[in-house]
């Protein structure tokens, strides 16, 4: 089997934390086939080091050697000296923040009421998250944050979401180039990956910008409906969308996954047949 990157997202996907049942030997043909040395794990998701840490202890995941985490803002390699933040990506993304520190953006904002800063572990150099309350005009806000951006040449993303649980808005402040997109180009870059030995999985609408590029991605079979839908229009030779039935698994999570990963690597669809 050849070398090949293997970059996933985690809730939903490589984490069987939907509704959707997960096959019995999925997980364990996952781990086996990510344990080979040809194979690269990334995993992509917009969760900080510790949840990420805390997420491969409960689910007993396999150990990545990459994690793009924090929405793309941050890259680790992992080995079994530890977890290394990964310096020439933070050199990549920075200049869109005009060398601004975490803290001088912060004071930069401090002029809308509205914002309340995020814990201390949510917020990274180069990601600023704030709460927001649900009354807001979250439009007004925005558009006036974007100005304010602008006005100071600062290149950002603003990234809107809900706490329904919690009853808060979520707003964070990325560099414009830091997303997962870029910084898996950045990673194939920098290790030698090509697209015919790319793969990624994923399965919400913050994975539509993969979804929806030129990397071999796939959707695994419980992705949400409205993403299914808006992937019907992706390049039909880049987007493979899982619906089970491969190795006898449903293509959920991990099997979804494996299917993928099958669909375009003939060779490391060899392997999973030969180690089924």
């Amino acid at each position: 089997m050849k070398r090949f990157l293997l970059c996933t997202d985690l809730d939903r996907t490589l984490i069987p934390n939907g509704k959707q049942p997960e096959s019995p030997q999925a997980m364990e043909r996952f781990k086996r086939l990510v344990n080979c040395e040809e194979v690269t794990l990334v995993y992509v998701t917009g969760r900080h080091r510790a949840l990420i840490e805390q997420a491969i202890a409960e689910f007993d995941l396999p150990q990545p050697d990459f994690a793009i985490a924090d929405v793309g803002t941050t890259i680790y390699r992992i080995d079994s000296s530890g977890w290394r933040q990964w310096d020439e990506w933070d050199a990549q993304i920075a200049p869109d923040w005009q060398g601004l520190t975490h803290d001088e953006l912060c004071r930069l904002l401090s002029v809308f009421p509205a914002l309340r800063l995020q814990e201390k572990e949510k917020l990274n150099r180069h990601k600023l998250s704030f709460y927001v309350t649900l009354d807001t005009d979250t439009k007004r806000l925005l558009d006036e944050m974007d100005a304010r951006l602008k006005y100071s040449d600062i290149k950002a993303n603003l990234i809107w979401s809900v706490d329904e649980k919690a009853g808060l808005g979520l707003l964070d402040v990325l560099p414009a180039s830091a997303n997962k997109l870029h910084a898996i180009r950045f990673m194939m870059q920098q290790q030698g990956f090509f697209h015919e030995n790319t793969v990624f999985a994923g399965d919400s609408g913050n994975d539509l910008d993969m979804l929806l590029s030129d990397i071999p991605a796939v959707l695994v079979a419980n992705a949400d409906a409205e993403v299914k839908r808006l992937a019907a229009n992706a390049h039909k030779g880049t987007l493979y969308i899982a619906g089970g039935g491969y190795l006898g698994m449903n293509g959920n999570y991990s099997a979804g996954i494996l299917e993928g990963v099958a669909h375009y690597l003939p060779e490391a669809d060899a392997w999973l047949r030969e180690n089924n």
